[in-house]
């Protein structure tokens, strides 16, 4: 296990809309995101070798070493909520609060990647960020709740799925049924 120091990484926000030159054809492409503001403070953490997240005895989850910046800083943002109650409406003021449900957990982690410029609700979520899935990041919202996949880990603030029964900010290794979601994720990642 390593310890990586590293700097802010180089930030992207996404509002949701496309735009761009049109692509042969007549079809408009998705153009990249213009740079957000500075991401929330965010104490870089542990990492692992390899490309996937993995939940440490702690509870905290290890970046992956080969993942982009951002997807590490997601995940230490995310560390930093995990002992963090489910407050309703917890996130959705101010990044800094004193519990998150689960928009205001998703858009912590979201900031703390230089993702997000203003805490988002799960209905706003499902505008952000481009359709389907990433390779990186996918956020899955919809009305009533909203969670993510980083690396392959799930910050959610239900309890489907926490082996020890707990709500509130927690990284879970299984994945949850995503079929009644909204499927988001940021531009390249």
């Amino acid at each position: 296990m390593a310890i990586a120091v590293a700097t802010a990484p180089t930030a992207v926000a996404s509002t949701g809309s496309t735009g761009g030159e049109p692509a042969p054809g007549g079809d408009t492409q998705a153009a990249p995101p213009p740079p957000a503001p500075a991401p929330a403070a965010v104490t870089p953490g542990a990492t692992i070798p390899g490309t996937r997240a993995k939940i440490g005895p702690d509870g905290q989850a290890l970046a992956p070493a080969d993942a982009p910046d951002q997807v590490k800083y997601a995940i230490w943002a995310g560390n930093q909520l995990q002992d963090k109650p489910y407050e309703y409406g917890g996130g959705h003021q101010d990044f800094v609060d004193t519990g998150y449900d689960c928009s205001g957990a998703v858009s912590y982690a979201l900031h703390g990647a230089g993702l997000l410029a203003t805490p988002m609700d799960s209905s706003d979520l499902e505008g952000w960020g481009e359709e389907g899935p990433g390779q990186w990041i996918t956020v899955y919202t919809n009305p009533g709740h909203a969670y993510m996949v980083i690396a392959g880990l799930r910050l959610d603030t239900s309890r489907a799925g926490d082996p020890r029964g707990q709500n509130g900010p927690r990284w879970r290794k299984r994945i949850r049924d995503n079929s009644a979601y909204d499927a988001r994720h940021a531009f390249g990642l």
